[in-house]
């Protein structure tokens, strides 16, 4: 029988902050937002949730500003998810970000909370531009799940799934995940976590294909428009400098607000 929760706290960047999904009134969602819903709506009725992921945070953001403020909350379940951001910058080192990340799930883990973390999406299905980070990627995601492995995190696992490739999962820039690539996200969340109906649907697509001068024409001008603006400010480290976690302390999860969320099937937004 699956878990009951009291406390979830999500850490991260801008993938569990919601970036590109955004409510009718404007506010950011997200799968971690999503995923909050399903569990309030099956195991943990009464839960509450906080979310302290800030866009274009690294590693050591999470472990040094993140996590004291998570560990206050004395979470039962918390969610890491981070490393994207060090893997776009110049100074990039392997070990560091995933100690980072490893040292994070350990001192969660030690506090009593459940932790939950996944791989990252294969970019180079999406976008074969960006095929030059995918062993870049591939080593990351890797370090960390063994990271996970030592510390009874449970992984769930988008790098190997097809969805990268479906163009649904991905806003307008193809650099942050769209409102179906983040509901798809939380039901796989659900699905690993084992809440009450879900399954693998969340996994499955239908990419219908495109002609070799759609996807460089496509491509082409995607690098033009949004690589190399979002490169430059990654290279530059100021995305995120002045952006302030949006649920800093915990609320409770009202799942009447939470439209078009289940476990097995998502909706477009």
């Amino acid at each position: 029988m699956a878990t009951a929760y009291q406390r979830f706290v999500a850490l991260g960047d801008s993938q569990t902050e919601g970036l590109s999904d955004r409510e009718e009134n404007g506010e950011l969602r997200g799968w971690a937002d999503r995923f909050a819903a399903l569990l309030a709506t099956t195991t943990s009725p009464d839960l509450t949730y906080a979310n302290l992921a800030v866009r274009g945070r690294r590693a050591r953001h999470v472990l040094e500003v993140q996590l004291p403020a998570a560990l206050a909350l004395e979470p039962d379940l918390a969610s890491v998810v981070v490393g994207m951001n060090d893997l776009l910058r110049h100074d990039y080192d392997l070990d560091e970000t995933v100690d980072q990340v490893e040292q994070t799930f350990a001192a969660l883990r030690a506090a009593g909370s459940d932790v939950v973390s996944m791989t990252f999406p294969d970019v180079a299905q999406m976008l074969p531009v960006m095929g030059w980070l995918r062993s870049r990627e591939e080593e990351l995601n890797a370090r960390l799940v063994e990271a996970a492995s030592r510390h009874d995190v449970l992984m769930l696992d988008l790098f190997g799934t097809r969805l990268a490739a479906d163009p649904r999962m991905w806003s307008h820039d193809r650099i942050h995940g769209s409102s179906e690539g983040h509901a798809r996200t939380a039901a796989g969340m659900a699905e690993v976590m084992g809440l009450p109906g879900s399954d693998h649907s969340w996994a499955e697509i239908d990419v219908e294909g495109l002609s070799p001068l759609r996807v460089v024409a496509r491509d082409a001008t995607w690098l033009v428009s949004f690589v190399g603006p979002f490169l430059y400010r990654q290279w530059r480290g100021a995305a995120g400098s002045t952006a302030q976690p949006k649920r800093p302390t915990l609320r409770p999860v009202d799942p009447r607000n939470e439209k078009g969320v289940s476990t097995g099937s998502t909706t477009s937004g």
